[in-house]
């Protein structure tokens, strides 16, 4: 049988490849949700009169024409959410980043999207990341839910690599 020529891929099956320094952890992280994948392009508008007469009176005053160009290109926050585990290495990366190391803590990592047959079929990287900001969801006496572990990491360029 022939593969399929065209196949949507689901949101829930994928990984985060992310690896840290001095983790002693086999993976940093299972990651639940990750959100926030943008790159786009960012308008600069050009506005100039022309010598073009218009209106009712043919008015002496040239005609405002705007037009649109490309700018620079750019690549938003990404935010990933986690099972919050009794590990301490995002939270330690972030308080690395806090405390002015922010040049020798900026990593790459990739987004993998698998198919049905856990085969991969598409792959993000992002690169430059740092955490901006760090998060765990609030607690309640009640609660039967997971703890969740937030980060947010600022992204110097996301690409598509397959």
């Amino acid at each position: 049988m022939a593969a399929p020529k065209f196949e949507v891929l689901t949101a829930n099956r994928f990984f985060l490849e992310l690896k840290l320094k001095n983790s002693k952890e086999p993976i940093d992280g299972y990651f639940m949700e990750c959100q926030g994948f943008k790159r786009s392009q960012e308008l600069i508008e050009i506005c100039e009169v022309t010598p073009e007469k218009w209106g009712q009176h043919n008015s002496s005053v040239g005609r405002v024409v705007r037009t649109k160009i490309p700018g620079n290109m750019k690549s938003e926050n990404i935010t990933l959410r986690r099972g919050m585990t009794i590990s301490t290495t995002l939270w330690n990366w972030f308080k690395t980043v806090e405390e002015g190391g922010w040049a020798t803590e900026r990593k790459d990592g990739d987004l993998v999207i698998y198919d049905q047959g856990a085969n991969e079929k598409a792959r993000f990287r992002f690169e430059g990341a740092w955490p901006t900001s760090y998060k765990i969801s609030d607690v309640k006496a009640d609660s039967s839910e997971f703890e969740i572990e937030e980060l947010e990491l600022a992204v110097d360029r996301f690409i598509r690599i397959k």
